[in-house]
């Protein structure tokens, strides 16, 4: 869950989380990320590299996002432990008894969103033996994303920057997304549908910024980022109402947040294709979900978690 030079697009949110962290007085912040190839056995193989290279190490805090890589994490075994579950490590066949075991064996179990946390409470478990579920989202770059002319980030893609685009703002060949319904849309209204998957997070905002809309079809999240990333841009997005999108687009006019339906989504768009640029009243929501913001939110917990494992550090 980190951007790699084969994978550039990798968890770019989990490295936004780690630099803004990095920003944060008092917090030295050691990273350590692998790029698995596929299948559990590289798994098995990083889990044995960090129980050598961390071996009679001791740190406040061991803090590993998603499932797979939070069992790895156990191999360094002095200090308490987090792991920040993102949706589908909690629903996989393959993955949620692994993530079931980990929620056992760690100190502090969190989610990017209270929904997942409600939806997934009986994987999770109650908050038994003094555990709770902590929400901890990772947040949006406020730094990168940002509004740019739609003409301009038209030409730096090489888009004629007179036609009318939609962001689909997701791999298409994730099932779980639907594309089929962004491309229904798209076709519907005759406009060309853009793209990304492995694209690095550096260009993300060209996309976001040439479109007229941005369509977030999702039929699950476990948070949603490209609702915010839209927002941060103050381009219109249209998203189903899971993940974090009822609460990000409450309230901002231009937007739509509803369960798919073809018709009212085509009305919902109509106005966004009509305009040159559209734009939207929304950077200062997604400035609720910074990831600065979210990181100061993820370091009241490592010092929480610092002074249950060291009372006599405990703010007087």
């Amino acid at each position: 869950m980190y951007p790699t030079e084969r994978r550039p697009a990798l968890g770019p949110f989990v490295r936004d989380q780690v630099e803004a962290l990095r920003r944060i007085e008092g917090l030295e912040l050691e990273l350590h990320s692998f790029d698995p190839p596929g299948g559990m056995t590289p798994y098995v193989r990083e889990a044995l590299t960090l129980g050598r290279r961390y071996r009679g190490s001791r740190f406040d805090v061991v803090h590993a996002h998603y499932g797979l890589t939070g069992a790895c994490a156990l191999a360094v075994r002095r200090g308490p432990h987090v792991v920040t579950f993102h949706g589908d490590d909690l629903r996989l066949r393959k993955t949620a008894p692994i993530a079931r075991l980990v929620r056992r064996l760690i100190d502090l179990p969190a989610t990017v969103s209270a929904g997942l946390a409600r939806s997934e409470a009986k994987l999770l478990g109650e908050p038994g033996r003094g555990k709770r579920v902590a929400v901890l989202p990772c947040g949006v770059d406020l730094e990168r994303l940002r509004p740019i002319e739609r003409r301009e980030a038209c030409q730096q893609l090489g888009l004629d920057p007179d036609a009318r685009y939609l962001l689909f703002p997701a791999d298409p060949a994730r099932p779980e997304k639907r594309y089929d319904r962004a491309r229904e849309l798209a076709d519907d209204a005759g406009v060309e549908l853009l793209h990304y998957s492995e694209t690095p997070p550096e260009r993300i905002p060209l996309y976001v910024n040439a479109a007229n809309s941005v369509l977030a079809t999702s039929e699950r999240e476990g948070f949603g980022l490209a609702s915010l990333e839209a927002l941060a841009c103050d381009v219109p997005v249209l998203a189903t109402d899971v993940g974090i999108a009822p609460l990000a687009l409450a309230g901002i006019d231009g937007t739509l947040c509803a369960p798919y339906h073809r018709g009212a989504w085509a009305e919902a768009l109509r106005p966004h294709l009509e305009h040159d640029d559209p734009r939207v009243e929304g950077r200062g929501r997604a400035e609720m979900f910074g990831s600065r913001r979210m990181a100061e939110r993820v370091f009241k917990v490592y010092l929480e978690l610092t002074a249950i494992a060291n009372p006599e550090l405990a703010p007087l």
